[in-house]
């Protein structure tokens, strides 16, 4: 679902993605915080699109390479961040061509809604992770529910959103599911939930942006999860 959309407005979500403070205020500040200390790790960063969070893991000291769907997007990525971080176009829901048992840590952030059955996805990060290595990912809250009219809180189902970007709306549809569908898919995928955060944006954005801030931190937006393959 994911690749033709973001095509279509590739550049403007490059930048977007940069300064928006949804993403570099809570979202890529929460999942480095989940990582922890990556230094000499092996990353795979899933739906790195315009490389951003990929750029913040290498700068960490770890050896990353992101995938995603889009081509332009993964081509925006290469001419920002190429010099410390490798990108490759890839679909997450097909084999990845990545060897097993190669990587410590994979990173998903705000892409597993793009993806209709988790099973066969969580089951190609289980079979590239080392011993010892995990899953970090942020999801939409299944509260999610309430942001769209005519949703049904019990269903997986797909939703079309509206984001504006320089000025010009753009729809984006992904999958919105309830709690439970959530983790009867990391269990169908081999993975068990080692930590679970609903964290905070950092505290510079009540000055940056106070409706972002307030929006943030008055209802649930997003879900923050560790997880490592069951034994």
């Amino acid at each position: 679902m994911e690749a033709a959309q973001y095509d279509e407005f590739s550049s403007g979500y490059a930048g977007h993605a940069e300064q928006n403070p949804v993403q570099r205020l809570y979202d890529r500040p929460a999942v480095l915080a989940m990582a922890g200390d990556v230094r000499g790790r092996s990353v795979l960063d899933v739906g790195c699109a315009a490389g951003h969070l990929t750029a913040a893991l290498a700068e960490r000291g770890a050896d990353v390479l992101g995938l995603d769907a889009s081509g332009e997007l993964v081509a925006a990525a290469r001419a920002r961040f190429g010099a410390v971080a490798r990108f490759e176009r890839a679909d997450i829901t097909q084999p990845l061509d990545v060897a097993s048992a190669s990587i410590d840590l994979v990173t998903a952030s705000l892409v597993l809604h793009y993806v209709e059955d988790w099973a066969p996805v969580l089951g190609e990060f289980r079979r590239v992770l080392r011993p010892g290595g995990a899953v970090v990912a942020s999801i939409h809250h299944p509260e999610d529910w309430h942001w769209f009219e005519g949703t049904r809180y019990f269903e997986t189902e797909v939703v079309t959103d509206t984001w504006t970007m320089g000025g010009v709306p753009r729809r984006v549809s992904f999958y919105r599911r309830p709690l439970s569908a959530t983790f009867a898919a990391i269990r169908s995928g081999g993975f068990r939930v080692d930590a679970l955060d609903e964290p905070r944006p950092l505290p510079e954005c009540a000055q940056e942006d106070p409706r972002v801030y307030e929006l943030l931190t008055t209802a649930p937006r997003f879900l923050y999860l560790r997880l490592v393959p069951e034994t």
